[in-house]
């Protein structure tokens, strides 16, 4: 009798510990930002446009969006890259592949951050960008000029669509940006950062990939997710919704889990108030 309990209460515990290493859904991984084109949650779009085809497996953007972000004047934004005369095509690729990279990708979660514009509640901040998509970038517009260093905010919109603002003037690309760092940084107000790290490495996000070698993206999202779950900061913002995340678990479980704690009694113990607390 007692050997059988015995056995049938690892076999609970066993089933337990089962579940509780299944991981929740991790709040940072494979979302959709909460900004003005974006899909609620991510998923296939067959019908991508042209730069923008290499997250048609799981995207955040439409068709349509994609398609706009390939136009000079495009809808999305009502922006325009010519705004000191014709953007070189090389050049406008990288803006074409930025634009896609931030409407299209899913894998952006741990860089998410509060917004405060009337356009979107949420942004990206200092995602790592690789060095070549940076280098490249910078290499392809040195030659191109611009009148602003933030191309986010300060722009003259009467017209209705971005013109420079009055008193400033149009320089060479390399004046304004004088290293890859200046471009991939500042002109975004840091929704990049520049990294040393190489595409492949697991560790910076690229903006140009080969959709047939997979996304190698969804890596990186994971690991700096990993990494922004084990700092301090982020254990101390856990909230209670967490905690009861990780306490529900399956109904087979919690039917059997009585049985569980009374054959072993000295396990017991579980969720209550502590919860995270005790990690």
């Amino acid at each position: 009798g007692l050997a059988v309990g015995m056995g049938v209460g690892q076999a609970l515990l066993v089933l337990l510990a089962a579940y509780m290493v299944m991981p929740a859904k991790d709040p940072l991984l494979n979302i959709c930002m909460d900004a003005k084109h974006h899909k609620t949650k991510p998923g296939p779009e067959g019908m991508l446009y042209d730069q923008c085809a290499p997250w048609k497996d799981n995207a955040c953007c439409t068709a349509n969006t994609s398609l706009e972000a390939h136009k000079d004047q495009s809808n999305l934004y009502n922006f325009n890259w010519n705004h000191c005369g014709l953007m070189p095509p090389k050049c406008k690729s990288h803006f074409i592949q930025d634009t896609c990279l931030y409407e299209c990708s899913p894998n952006l979660g741990p860089w998410i951050d509060q917004a405060d514009s009337s356009w979107r509640r949420e942004r990206i901040l200092h995602v790592p960008l690789c060095k070549e998509d940076c280098e490249e970038w910078w290499e392809d517009c040195k030659d191109y000029v611009t009148c602003k260093e933030n191309w986010h905010k300060g722009w003259n919109w009467a017209t209705g669509t971005n013109r420079c603002p009055w008193g400033s003037m149009c320089r060479p690309f390399s004046h304004v940006f004088p290293q890859p760092k200046d471009l991939c940084e500042k002109i975004w107000s840091n929704s990049y950062k520049y990294t040393t790290e190489h595409r492949g490495s697991g560790r910076c996000i690229q903006m140009w990939f080969d959709p047939a070698q997979g996304n190698p993206n969804v890596v990186v999202a994971k690991y700096y997710a990993w990494k922004k779950r084990s700092s301090p900061a982020w254990m101390e913002n856990v909230t209670p919704e967490t905690d009861k995340a990780v306490c529900a678990l399956p109904w087979p479980v919690l039917v059997l889990l009585p049985l569980a704690v009374v054959v072993l009694p000295e396990r017991a113990g579980g969720c209550g108030s502590h919860g995270w607390g005790s990690l």
